[in-house]
């Protein structure tokens, strides 16, 4: 590692991340102007009376290959027409960033104290939580280990006992 910071090289990467970061950021940006400029310009078309074809083509003489797709067009056009005079994206609701809050874990913690024996599909449907959150919580929050087929708390597993029964079989 004193290597890699003496040569410089750990800098460098840094640098070339954060410098790939603002440029995606950058390009996002531009292209939600663009779009928003294009709402504009089909706001205005629908207000001359134009048809969303007409509207399309000038909208592909201005702007190239750097348009909206023809059904997106096509939609804020008929929106517009509808009356909608604002040209920025509805609010929408989407499912929660996270359902990995402090609340859940403390509710996935519940239930694996009192049976740390369940599954986590077990887990999932006494919590109501989806699959992968409560195996998310699991393993990151709660720091558990799948150790044949149990979920056991701690990093290190526990050295296996009695396998005198399973001595001498082998697989053909």
């Amino acid at each position: 590692m004193s290597t890699l910071v003496s040569t410089g090289l750990v800098e460098s990467v840094v640098r070339y991340c954060c410098l790939c970061m603002v440029v995606f950021y950058n390009h996002v940006t531009f292209a939600m102007q663009e779009n928003i400029e294009q709402r504009h310009a089909i706001k205005f078309c629908v207000k001359l009376n134009k048809s969303a074809t007409e509207t399309f083509a000038s909208l592909t003489e201005a702007c190239g290959d750097a348009i909206l797709l023809r059904t997106m067009v096509f939609k804020w056009h008929k929106t517009f027409k509808e009356g909608r005079e604002n040209v920025e994206d509805d609010p929408h609701s989407g499912r929660p960033i996270s359902s990995t809050n402090d609340q859940n874990v403390e509710v996935v913690r519940a239930v694996m104290a009192k049976d740390h024996r369940l599954s986590v599909r077990m887990t999932a449907e006494e919590t109501g939580l989806d699959k992968n959150a409560v195996h998310r919580i699991l393993t990151d929050h709660l720091h558990t280990r799948k150790i044949c087929a149990k979920l056991v708390c701690g990093a290190k597993s526990e050295p296996v006992r009695n396998l005198s029964g399973f001595a001498g079989k082998t697989r053909n």
